[in-house]
C-alpha cells in the first residue's frame, strides 16, 4: 500500500514515496513520511484518514502513533545536506557506474529531495 492520507480539514490527498519524503498537507493539519513504512502525523486524528490503492477512505484508530507535525519538518540545511549526501555518493561510483543510464526511481528520488529543498525555502520566507 502507498503512503497515502487525505486531510478532512482541506480535503487535499498526500502521498510519501520513500523513507525520506516528508509531505504535509495545505493546511498543515496532516502529515506523511517514509513511504512504504507508513508513518504517519497528525494534530488531531479525526482531521486524518488513509487512502488506499483503490482510492478507498480508511479510518484511523488511535493505535497508530500521534506524533508531533513540527518535530516531522525538516529545515532547509538538513534537506540540503542530503542533497550533497547523494552528490558524494554518486560521485563515488565507479566509473563504469557513471556511464550507465539513470532510472526513473533515480531521477524522482532527487526531484523529490529537490522539491523539499524548494518548499522548505517557501517556508522560510513566509
Amino acid at each position: 500500500m502507498i503512503n497515502r492520507a487525505k486531510c478532512k480539514l482541506c480535503n487535499q490527498i498526500i502521498e510519501s514515496y520513500h523513507a525520506t519524503d516528508l509531505v504535509q498537507c495545505k493546511c498543515g493539519a496532516i502529515a506523511l513520511d517514509g513511504g512504504e513504512t507508513l508513518r504517519c502525523y497528525y494534530k488531531d486524528i479525526n482531521d486524518f484518514v488513509r487512502v488506499d490503492d483503490q482510492g478507498n477512505e480508511i479510518i484511523v484508530r488511535e493505535a497508530e502513533e500521534k506524533l508531533d507535525i513540527s518535530s516531522a519538518i525538516v529545515d532547509r540545511e538538513e534537506l540540503l545536506k542530503m542533497l550533497n549526501e547523494m552528490i558524494k555518493n554518486i560521485e563515488g561510483l565507479p566509473q563504469i557506474a557513471m556511464a550507465t543510464s539513470v532510472n526513473h526511481y533515480d531521477l524522482l528520488s532527487a526531484l523529490l529531495l529537490i522539491s523539499a529543498i524548494f518548499r522548505a525555502d517557501c517556508r522560510d520566507d513566509s
